[in-house]
């Protein structure tokens, strides 16, 4: 259109204006008849959306079916003497559950749900081991009891893959929520757009016909120059009304449009800030299983071997450490508490890797009532623990200091551990900084969790500093700036 609006200022053509506005006529016919078009589309393609995510939730719901009962109740056949392992079902059973996974992930949009589902279909892997586990302490002819306990460890994992399926219908009746939403919003947003558009383009084309000459050039000026503006990035800039009837509209929109930019942009800001935090929590929550595993395996040992006094130091120290990650929701933690959070994690450690694991923490007494964020200190120094020290022959040594450089507290991990080598160090920093996705990370969940978790809560600026040696070990540093004395 902005052609054609030239056109009609300069008069420069010989073709009469009459049949410049006829064909202007027939350019805003044709785009009015976009909306419809994109409501069309709009619909079919919500429509498909919505029908898809009901099928993946039926076909999950029936899956779910299969996977508590199908597999537990043919290995107990097998294992009660009903019928010969060669003769069950269960290979086809597991076969096909991971067919309908497969199915039912390609059909899948959601990123998240479609992770969930490689969850369950990495415990089915780990459920069709033990069925291999089974076979061979059948054919082995292992007592009954070792049979009955692998057929446990098999039902544990059925139970779990039913618990992630559930988790992904859940997810999937939000998505169709969400979707169903979308469609009512989209439909509302369209008719009401479409009317306007209607009305405004008729009033206009009348009204133009009689006055154009005469009060058309400057209003569309000041218009093209407010359209401009905006384009170029300035949401500030504001047209005054030009008290022209066919036009006044178009500028009060045009003014509401550069609001409502803004607007959206801010809330995109604020919701994708939202979606990392939601990645970073979920993050935090894949790097901890294998902690609370071997924790209670190391209780169990240290109360089969009558070591009571440790039983209770560790258990004391458990408890205290999941309470502090906890923090009853909290994100804000006093630097003390950090610390004490470090060395009820550490105790525990100790139990499990004494003869290879001695740790020392220190910390500057002035900065232990500020403000930070909580579950900075305790990842990296797990990393240091299973990348750096586990993998050095003979003992090593962890330190975890805290000292205070107005405005700054700074903080620092450091391990005499294996170290790394220039070209995995370059790979690990590559990880960390956020240009990849989560799912593409290796195995540096902590770091990249803490380095996110740092830009996002604080600046762009703030992240982990790594130098490290091969075979001399690795120390971690970061600066936050002071926030407030933690209440």
């Amino acid at each position: 259109m902005k052609p054609i609006s030239k056109l009609v200022m300069t008069g420069t053509k010989t073709t009469s204006l009459q049949n410049r506005i006829q064909t202007s006529y027939i350019i805003i016919i044709s785009l009015m008849l976009v909306a419809p078009v994109i409501s069309l589309a709009s619909s079919w393609y919500h429509t498909l959306k919505y029908d898809q995510m009901i099928a993946n939730v039926s076909k999950t719901n029936r899956l779910n079916q299969i996977v508590r009962s199908d597999i537990s109740n043919e290995l107990w056949d097998i294992v009660a003497g009903n019928k010969d392992f060669d003769e069950g079902r269960q290979y086809g059973i597991i076969r096909d559950i991971n067919s309908r996974l497969d199915n039912i992930k390609f059909s899948t949009e959601q990123q998240d749900n479609r992770q969930l589902l490689e969850v369950a279909g990495r415990a089915m892997d780990t459920l069709s081991r033990y069925v291999d586990q089974l076979g061979f302490q059948m054919e082995q002819q292992y007592p009954v009891t070792a049979n009955e306990k692998t057929l446990d460890e098999i039902r544990g994992v059925a139970d779990l893959v039913s618990d992630i399926l559930q988790d992904f219908i859940v997810l999937e009746i939000e998505s169709v929520a969400r979707t169903n939403e979308q469609i009512k919003n989209t439909a509302a947003a369209l008719s009401l757009v479409q009317i306007f558009v209607v009305a405004a383009v008729m009033l206009f084309a009348v009204l133009a016909q009689r006055s154009l000459a005469v009060s058309i050039n400057r209003p569309i000026s000041e218009l093209e120059k407010l359209s401009s503006q905006i384009a170029a990035g300035n949401l500030a800039a504001r047209a005054d009304l030009p008290n022209v009837l066919e036009l006044d509209n178009l500028t009060e929109n045009l003014n509401s449009m550069a609001v409502k930019i803004k607007e959206l942009i801010d809330a995109n800001i604020r919701e994708q800030k939202n979606l990392q935090k939601s990645e970073m929590k979920a993050l935090q929550a894949q790097i901890t299983p294998h902690f609370l595993y071997n924790t209670l395996d190391s209780i169990i040992w240290l109360a089969e071997g009558r070591q009571y006094e440790q039983v209770i130091s560790v258990t004391r120290n458990f408890s205290s450490f999941f309470r502090r990650s906890l923090s009853r929701g909290k994100e804000w933690v006093s630097v003390k508490d950090e610390f004490e959070h470090v060395l009820n994690y550490l105790t525990i450690q100790k139990i499990r890797y004494r003869d290879i694991l001695d740790y020392s923490i220190d910390y500057d007494n002035e900065m232990a009532d500020k403000t930070m964020l909580k579950l900075l200190l305790q990842p990296l120094v797990e990393n240091a623990l299973y990348h750096g020290i586990k993998n050095k022959r003979g003992r090593g040594r962890l330190s975890v200091k805290g000292w205070r450089e107005k405005p700054y507290l700074c903080f620092q991990v450091a391990d005499d551990g294996i170290g790394l080598k220039p070209e995995r160090l370059e790979d690990i920093n590559k990880q960390i900084d956020g240009s990849l996705d989560s799912s593409e990370l290796s195995d540096v969940y902590g770091l990249y969790n803490v380095n996110k978790r740092l830009a996002l809560y604080y600046n762009s600026g703030t992240k982990l500093h790594i130098e490290s040696r091969y075979r001399e070990g690795t120390v971690v540093t970061f600066k936050l700036p002071e926030i407030r004395e933690y209440v």
